[in-house]
């Protein structure tokens, strides 16, 4: 059934990938009005997410940053298949990478970690290897579909990076610094760890969350740069993504600061762009009051 899901669904994705702009983004349209008004995907779990972070605001402005968010979700999950046959110019032309300089530079001295959250489009994020001179890792959660998972990987692998289940994380980096491999590691990292491993609690868009801290651990062990990734969306397919040092002495850092730090500029991102956060998930199910 896993097969034939696939091979029934490619061949759409396929053609979806070589539609010019407007074609595309009719698509896009018509994917919306499913998802949205026929389905319903859920609408419940967005517009509740919605409330708990944005308390003072009015019920018919949430209901409006629902429908934004849902027509930049489609884009956004249809936009990873245009990969496929992008070349590397038209990439570029899509999505601006500013301020590399200061990445580069840091680079020639240790490896990095570039942290970013589920906002914009991350996924076109992997055309920053094409620029660096390390070694270039996405780390990604594994698709229980292993077709869509393969597909997945070649995606993002089309442009060098190597895609690193995200248990295979900490192996990989520890083992590369071992073997002087410079290298620079992406990861999606605000995502809520389970109730019962959470290392650490923090305030978040007004909620006392569980916090991820797995990539400031590794970042102060073994002193990597660390990079928070600013993508802003200028319009409808086009983007800006942001190279932001946190910091490049992970050493020197107090417990909790890259962490706070990333939180903190993730927070910033989604409350001058709400629609553009990934609000079906359900980051906030353990929650507690907040904390000042």
């Amino acid at each position: 059934m896993q097969l034939l899901t696939y091979i029934l669904t490619y061949p759409f994705l396929w053609l979806l990938s070589i539609l010019p702009d407007r074609l595309f983004y009719t698509v896009s349209d018509i994917v919306y009005i499913l998802v949205y008004h026929l389905v319903g995907y859920r609408k419940k779990v967005v517009l509740n997410n919605l409330r708990l972070c944005f308390p003072e605001k009015e019920e018919e402005e949430l209901l409006r940053i629902r429908k934004e968010f849902y027509k930049h979700m489609c884009d956004m999950f249809l936009e990873m298949t245009r990969t496929m046959n992008f070349s590397q110019a038209t990439l570029e032309k899509h999505y601006r990478i500013l301020n590399l300089e200061t990445l580069l530079e840091s680079e020639k001295h240790k490896s990095t970690l570039v942290l970013t959250a589920h906002y914009g489009n991350w996924e076109w994020s992997v055309i920053l290897n094409r620029v660096i001179k390390s070694k270039g890792y996405a780390v990604y959660q594994k698709i229980n579909n292993p077709y869509f998972d393969k597909l997945v990987r070649d995606i993002r692998s089309k442009w060098g990076a190597e895609p690193i289940h995200q248990k295979e994380t900490v192996r990989t980096i520890v083992k590369n610094e071992k073997e002087g491999i410079r290298s620079l590691y992406g990861i999606v990292a605000d995502q809520s760890p389970q109730k019962h491993r959470a290392k650490y609690w923090s305030n978040f868009m007004g909620h006392y969350v569980p916090i991820f801290t797995g990539p400031e651990d590794l970042a102060r062990k073994l002193d990597l740069a660390v990079y928070f990734a600013r993508i802003t969306k200028v319009k409808r397919g086009y983007y800006t993504f942001e190279l932001v040092p946190i910091t490049l002495n992970s050493k020197a850092t107090g417990e909790h600061e890259i962490t706070d730090t990333f939180m903190q500029m993730t927070e910033e991102r989604i409350r001058t762009a709400p629609a553009y956060y990934l609000w079906t998930h359900r980051r906030w199910k353990h929650r507690k009051p907040a904390e000042n």
